[in-house]
């Protein structure tokens, strides 16, 4: 038995909830991120035959790490991640197999065998990081929200998105990889050039002037 529709509803209702509680402290991974990674994970859900109500659970509750700690991993809202499921009325095994779908999605532990369900989430998310706008009018909100720096950020992108870019597994559905590749790859090259620009000591001293 895959995960009930009321039981969904609940669902959306705690991290709706909660995002609204916290909005404050969720510039980036806030609702507008969740509800946008929900509806492209259904839809890749449903074009690749994967549960779509387990994939549309675990988009809900994919990044309340966020409000267990700054700049954490998945693995670190797996308790509040349980506690949603178990009090929307989802089943033990469904929780369990939740969970580990959130861990597998993400994209310092995927790889190319991981399930579909997996894969509809995390192209889901993928996407939202490749958007071209995201870098522009998103990223100094993670900057803000996880307390790190630019450099951080431009290390953590590259080192996590570089492998799956070159081997071929950036995105898993062909439909997402011929839509976004191009936007994906415009993406990692920016991040790879901000590395660069940064040890550059003219730019150091720029941006500590602005921030000044």
């Amino acid at each position: 038995m895959s995960v009930s529709a009321e039981s969904i509803t609940l669902v959306e209702k705690q991290v709706f909830d909660l995002c609204e509680v916290h909005a404050r402290h969720l510039p980036f991974h806030g609702w507008h991120h969740v509800s946008f990674v929900r509806d492209k994970a259904v839809g890749f859900a449903t074009r690749n035959g994967a549960d779509v109500p387990v994939v549309e659970a675990a988009a809900l509750v994919h990044d309340v790490n966020y409000l267990v700690r700054r700049n954490s991993h998945a693995e670190e809202g797996s308790g509040l991640r349980r506690d949603i499921l178990h009090s929307a009325g989802v089943l033990p095994a469904d929780v369990d197999r939740i969970d580990a779908l959130v861990d597998e999605a993400e994209m310092r532990n995927r790889h190319r065998g991981i399930s579909l369900e997996a894969q509809a989430l995390s192209d889901a998310d993928t996407l939202f990081k490749a958007l071209p706008v995201t870098p522009v009018v998103l990223a100094h909100k993670y900057l803000a929200e996880n307390g790190i720096g630019l450099r951080e950020l431009a290390d953590k992108i590259v080192g996590e998105q570089h492998t799956p870019h070159a081997e071929g597994f950036y995105f898993y559905s062909p439909e997402a990889a011929a839509a976004y590749t191009k936007w994906a790859t415009a993406n990692l090259e920016l991040w790879r050039c901000i590395q660069e620009s940064l040890d550059d000591p003219t730019v150091e001293r720029l941006l500590t002037a602005v921030a000044s």
